[in-house]
């Protein structure tokens, strides 16, 4: 099942196991349940810290539970955990075998406290990026926490159970039952959601923090840098930030960054985050900041208000606050949400196999989306509102030679139809003749740009029309002691590797107003 070279990577982790581990598996005769038995096979092979059991009587056939001998973890993977989930496989291994997770004490704690019955299933596909971060915080909960339970459920292997339960995006998560959440999530937000009190307790917190030198509000690669080259200055540095890696967490292949041949998103973003907590940076996650409100306590620091109801002080600020997908903003779109309109083709595409779909946007993006789309659907139709698709030409070579897919240019999506549980139809008129079409799909990926994360700032900086973030060469805004970088500013040319120059400048610049203020204004911060 796993090549040598991937046999010898696991050997080195496995090497790590504090304690004996045991797998139980449920199997049948079917092909999955015998690569299952080749795959459990190749991990027991590499370490004599881990039995293979073969007894196991679970419902989900195939799978298997992670466990330490004679404790059972309630860890449990239905369907093989290969692709992007193999790296959750030997986590949790690791885990369960009493291996120190790397996450704040605080947070282990916090896990451990929990009281109450908690029964997770995870729904993920091998090609998603975005559900390791999922399946991995739940695992952990279900390892620290003998009331937790965790079923990592491969979609493509239980279709049948994927369309009872009407999955049709991932991850999904359900929570004894019922729908939890969908879409990326860490371990930090998903505490604050099912620990009542945690909120109220982390506002208290964070509004009991000093005054920081400088606030980075975002955790996608500007918010890094700024923080890095803040933190370097030995000045008092935090990040706000709703998840570290920003909109980078969502993309695939990442090949244009300089000196890093290939890595994929989710990699990168972790690059990130370890890299800026290398240094004296105070990280807050889980946070999204709602206002910046002048000082009123005569220190000449900002407050920065937050969506949990607490509040941080800053003498200077770096806004990175990044972007996300841009919506078609038809009737439809948000009511069928995950429910046939998706915006990761990466991710959703494997529950589309053998239906018909469409792809908005004619760009690299919507192209690509569609040559993917096209190994598994039955047909995709790209459906452009200028007259010309705006894709690379070979991109556009390679689109135009599949059988089953259709381009339709100077069309613009007028409705998201549904039957009250899934999509089921879009309305598209024809920009030339103006005449009105319907067509019958089942999935709806929508690749249209970005639009900045920048509503809460509207009236505190100078924004454009658009909603971008109004800077300076130096990353200034015109709030003075408030810089921003990144996608979220008027900077050309959103990518990462600017994103991470405006961020150094940013800090840069913040740091030169802090040495420029007035001898009382620092003493009274």
């Amino acid at each position: 099942m796993l090549d040598d070279n991937l046999k010898s990577q696991l050997k080195a982790y496995l090497a790590r196991l504090a304690e004996p581990i045991e797998l139980v598996a449920s199997l049948d005769g079917d092909r999955l349940s015998q690569e299952m038995r080749s795959l459990l096979e190749d991990v027991v092979a590499q370490t004599d810290k881990i039995t293979l059991r073969l007894d196991g009587g679970d419902a989900r056939v195939p799978s298997f539970e992670i466990h330490r001998k004679d404790i059972s973890q309630g860890v449990r993977f239905a369907g093989l955990p290969m692709g992007h989930e193999f790296t959750s496989l030997v986590l949790a291994l690791l885990q369960a075998s009493g291996y120190p997770p790397k996450v704040p004490s605080e947070i282990i704690e916090q896990i451990k406290s929990l009281d109450g019955e908690f029964h997770f299933t995870t729904y993920f596909s091998q090609s998603c990026q975005n559900c390791p971060d999922v399946v991995q915080a739940l695992n952990l909960l279900a390892i620290l926490n003998p009331k937790i339970t965790h079923v990592a459920v491969d979609g493509g292997a239980f279709p049948a159970e994927v369309e009872a339960q009407k999955i049709m995006a991932v991850p999904t998560v359900l929570l004894n039952g019922n729908i939890f959440g969908q879409g990326r999530m860490d371990v930090e937000q998903i505490l604050a959601k099912i620990d009542t009190g945690s909120i109220a307790r982390e506002a208290e917190k964070l509004s009991a923090k000093d005054v920081f030198d400088v606030l980075v509000i975002g955790g996608g690669p500007a918010g890094a840098a700024a923080a890095i080259y803040a933190a370097r200055k030995g000045i008092r540095t935090g990040v706000v930030a709703e998840r570290f890696g920003g909109q980078v967490l969502d993309t695939m292949a990442i090949e244009n960054f300089i000196s890093v041949r290939h890595t994929e998103g989710p990699q990168f973003a972790a690059a990130l985050e370890q890299h800026t907590r290398d240094y004296d940076v105070d990280i807050m996650k889980a946070q999204i900041a709602t206002a910046i409100i002048p000082a009123a306590k005569g220190d000449g620091a900002y407050e920065v208000r937050l969506a949990g109801g607490g509040a941080l002080r800053a003498q200077t600020i770096v806004l990175a606050p990044g972007a996300r997908w841009r919506t078609m903003n038809v009737p439809g779109e948000a009511e069928y949400r995950n429910k046939g309109v998706a915006y990761c083709p990466h991710c959703d595409g494997p529950l589309f196999k053998g239906k018909r779909v469409v792809v908005v946007g004619g760009g690299n993006s919507g192209v690509e989306a569609a040559i993917d789309l096209a190994g598994l659907v039955s047909h995709v139709t790209l459906i452009e509102f200028d007259r010309q698709l705006r894709a690379d030409a070979v991109l556009q070579a390679k689109l135009k030679s599949l059988p089953n897919a259709t381009i339709i240019t100077s069309a613009n999506i007028t409705e998201v139809h549904g039957n009250g549980e899934k999509l089921v139809a879009v309305s598209y008129e024809d920009r030339k003749s103006h005449e009105m079409h319907r067509l019958a799909v089942e999935g709806v990926f929508v690749q249209i740009g970005l639009v900045p994360n920048t509503e809460w700032l509207k009236g505190t900086v100078d924004l454009t029309p658009r909603g971008e973030i109004e800077v300076t060469a130096k990353g200034e805004t015109s709030l003075p002691g408030v810089f921003a970088a990144g996608d979220a500013t008027t900077t050309p040319y959103k990518q990462i590797i600017i994103a991470t120059g405006d961020g150094a400048k940013a800090a840069l610049s913040a740091f030169d107003y802090l040495i420029r203020l007035a001898p009382a204004d620092v003493k009274a911060a």
